[in-house]
């Protein structure tokens, strides 16, 4: 059986992509390559920039973040994303919900101590 690992990798990260970059933006507000380097050193390297931008649209339809233009010396200005109040508040409550999925799915697979008997419910 062969098990595409990266393809299962990248399903699971689009499920939780929306409080990922919520909890990027609460601790400094950034643009999308910034964004993409901050995920990428905590550990998710498989989130391109080109992900990144349909999830903030929708955020941002949602008022979940907003964005504003900052100039660049360099070149054209930057458009940066904050979250608002009501993202703020949709972090603290999908994080609640996220440690709770998480403690279930790690009970689930380090197995039940009926399931270890053999016990089937």
């Amino acid at each position: 059986m062969t098990v595409d690992v990266d393809r299962r990798r990248s399903q699971w990260l689009r499920g939780v992509l929306d409080l990922c970059l919520l909890a990027v933006l609460a601790d400094e507000p950034a643009y999308g390559y910034e964004m993409v380097q901050r995920l990428a050193a905590a550990g998710l390297d498989a989130v391109a920039e080109g992900s990144i931008y349909p999830a903030l649209g929708r955020l941002q339809r949602e008022g979940l973040v907003e964005s504003y233009l900052v100039e660049s010396a360099g070149g054209p200005a930057r458009k940066y994303y904050r979250p608002t109040e009501d993202g703020a508040g949709a972090l603290a409550v999908w994080s609640r919900e996220w440690g709770l999925l998480a403690e279930g799915v790690s009970a689930v697979l380090a197995g039940s101590p009926s399931r270890e008997k053999g016990v089937v419910r």
